[in-house]
């Protein structure tokens, strides 16, 4: 059971365009936003925001991380001002948006594991890529070389949005559908490919823990400790 919220987005805000709910706004650069009330997904342009649709009301979730929540990655500080949660045959996860720096990158949660990328369009360059974007099927067990380290393709899904909160580079509408295949190097490096109607993406990094981010603003989770880590140095 989820407990209240405590974490509260930086930056502006401005009234959804279809229920005059404040909708903050961290990054100018970012084009859409979902309004936290109403679902409805908005389109920024300048000061102006313009309803484009819905979102579908996201499930359940009993993740500690929110919008809002900040903490440090690779030494540089972020805060979380987005999120997509998927949906498989057997399961689904969240894909976090970080706001880091000038810039952004993301967290996928999935069963407790986190793992953080960037997007890597060179990937795309290569004969697997190039495979991938024709939209042929890419097998288990098939491995991508980057500088020197070996990935091997570990899950592969086809997937839909269950909805989306926050600030986004792209809308998340209810029908949207990818696919999807992760690949793991030994040493914990991650890389996937993403596939959907609008084109493919590649996005490479690591796996991380939770008190590696030093996380601030966690949801607050009744029956949730804090891991040991945490609690020790009192972030929350």
């Amino acid at each position: 059971m989820q407990g209240e919220a405590s974490a509260e987005p930086s930056g502006p805000q401005l009234a959804c365009p279809s229920c005059g709910a404040p909708v903050p706004l961290v990054s100018a650069a970012l084009p859409y936003a979902v309004c936290g009330h109403c679902q409805t997904l908005i389109l920024r342009e300048g000061d102006e925001l313009k309803a484009i649709g819905k979102s579908a009301v996201l499930p359940f979730d009993v993740s500690p991380i929110q919008i809002g929540t900040r903490g440090t990655a690779d030494g540089q500080r972020f805060e979380v001002i987005g999120r997509v949660r998927w949906g498989w045959t057997d399961g689904s996860w969240n894909e976090w948006l970080l706001q880091v720096g000038a810039g952004t990158a993301w967290l996928g949660e999935a069963m407790g594991l986190y793992v953080l990328v960037t997007e890597a369009p060179e990937l795309l360059e290569t004969p697997l890529g190039n495979q991938f974007a024709s939209g042929t099927e890419i097998p288990l067990g098939a491995t991508l070389v980057v500088s020197g380290a070996h990935f091997t393709a570990t899950d592969i899904k086809q997937a839909h949005s269950l909805g989306g909160e926050g600030q986004l580079p792209f809308p998340c509408p209810a029908d949207w559908t990818m696919t999807n295949v992760d690949f793991r190097s030994e040493a914990g490096g991650a890389l996937s490919l993403q596939r959907d109607a609008d084109g493919v993406s590649a996005w490479l990094g690591r796996y991380v823990t939770l008190d590696e981010l030093k996380p601030v603003g966690l949801r607050k989770i009744v029956g949730w400790q804090v891991p040991t880590a945490l609690a020790a140095t009192g972030i929350s």
